[in-house]
């Protein structure tokens, strides 16, 4: 299982990258790709159903690929799993593929990743339901300070959304939220993570090597290395 290393820039969210000196990326594969993780220097791999590509005719038979597939030892983490009120199929299919990924993450020992749009309520109660040993990280957060606030005083990690990680409203969230439950990532878009680092840490008032150090303190943290 490849790690980061001191000043890699990490990129913890991430489709069809591609690792490079100095940048260590978690790239994620979802059950319904025909794409398997392998061993390579400065990638790590988390694996789960993404609430855009379920339906009910495809539902179980990418629960059985998840079950079989998250226990190879470069998978680091379930997901991204989660909720979509815009985009995937009922509420009810939703959250039993959920609930079931949860209990992977909880068998396997792994930290589980999560894609919410418009389903807050729904992603707490499950939290408070499940109260989860391994520790969840929403994706593509891009909220209000309130909302980061009450999510991680819940016990979540953040991983701020590339683009609203590079609008100048986002300074506001860096200098408020608690920065030991922060990420930051590219999501696959065509963007460089050392810009993101760049913008954030001058929001921060740090240095990009002391928010390099920052953030590999937080994966080390999420993931229980020592």
């Amino acid at each position: 299982m490849s790690i980061p290393q001191k000043g890699d820039f990490i990129d913890i969210h991430v489709h069809g990258g591609a690792a490079a000196p100095g940048k260590f990326i978690l790239e994620t594969l979802m059950a319904h790709e025909d794409k398997l993780p392998e061993k390579k220097e400065g990638v790590a791999f988390t694996y789960g159903i993404h609430p855009w590509f379920l339906n009910g005719s495809n539902a179980d038979s990418q629960l059985d690929i998840v079950k079989k597939i998250t226990a190879d030892p470069e998978i680091i983490a379930v997901g991204e799993a989660g909720y979509d009120k815009l985009k995937g199929p009922s509420p009810e299919l939703q959250e039993r593929i959920f609930a079931e990924q949860v209990k992977i993450s909880e068998v396997l020992r792994k930290p589980l990743i999560i894609h919410c749009v418009r389903a807050w309520d729904e992603v707490l109660s499950a939290k408070k339901r499940f109260k989860p040993s391994m520790p969840w990280m929403i994706h593509g957060f891009r909220g209000k300070i309130r909302q980061a606030e009450q999510l991680i005083s819940k016990g979540f990690w953040l991983s701020i959304w590339f683009e609203y990680a590079l609008r100048p409203e986002s300074a506001e969230l860096f200098s408020a939220i608690s920065k030991g439950r922060l990420f930051l990532e590219t999501d696959g878009a065509d963007v460089d993570i050392r810009d993101i680092y760049n913008k954030v840490s001058a929001d921060m008032n740090i240095t990009v090597d002391n928010l390099k150090a920052l953030i590999l303190s937080n994966y080390k943290h999420f993931f229980g290395i020592d």
